[in-house]
């Protein structure tokens, strides 16, 4: 469901039922299939076994990684960002994870920060006038060239926004309510405790 709903995202992105939204389309569809291959690939190379999450993961990371290219670079390229997907967040969600002991137990910033950190930058070196005229009339003197760096630029801006935005609103909320719960809540359920909500339970006879 995440995949299909993923091409109204991409390829509705064009305003318009033509050929970028068409290319948006292809791309998605390329890049999310290649690195739902690639991933469990890896795995099998590495650990002897693909397995599903695995192959859902792939599937995740080449829909972001190809979500900002996806109405500006060719089917080659397409497979080109599925591989990477499939490669460098596998590498963040298994490596990086492990160096650095950061607590991400739905692999978040491995696949969709990561991931979509790489989808800026690559489409800054594969986007193509080819595909999107669009950039020959506002970006013609650096595609091709000097767009990666502007990317580049871009993504270092988004990071500065986005780590202040968090330590800010992450003070506020300790103030507030506190960031973590008590033992004894989180030893009753964060569902019963903070919702009400009771789970069944069943006895035997």
């Amino acid at each position: 469901m995440l995949w299909a709903g993923w091409y109204g995202f991409n390829a509705g992105s064009a305003v318009a039922a033509d050929g970028i939204a068409a290319n948006a389309f292809m791309a998605t569809t390329l890049s999310a299939a290649v690195a739902g291959f690639t991933w469990p690939a890896l795995e099998w190379m590495s650990r002897g076994k693909p397995t599903v999450l695995g192959f859902c993961s792939g599937i995740v990371a080449g829909l972001v990684v190809i979500t900002p290219a996806a109405g500006f670079v060719t089917a080659t390229g397409a497979v080109i960002i599925g591989i990477l997907a499939g490669v460098v967040p596998y590498l963040a969600c298994t490596k990086l994870k492990n160096m650095l002991k950061y607590d991400d137990s739905l692999d978040t910033f491995g696949v969709h920060g990561v991931g979509g950190t790489l989808g800026a930058f690559i489409t800054g070196i594969l986007a193509t006038a080819e595909v999107n005229g669009n950039l020959s009339t506002n970006l013609k003197d650096i595609v091709g060239h000097s767009l990666w760096l502007e990317q580049l630029k871009a993504i270092v801006l988004t990071m500065v926004l986005a780590i202040v935005g968090t330590i800010v609103l992450t003070l506020i909320v300790k103030a507030v309510v506190g960031l973590r719960p008590s033992v004894e809540k989180e030893v009753q359920g964060l569902d019963f405790t903070d919702h009400g909500e009771v789970g069944y339970h069943y006895e035997e006879d």
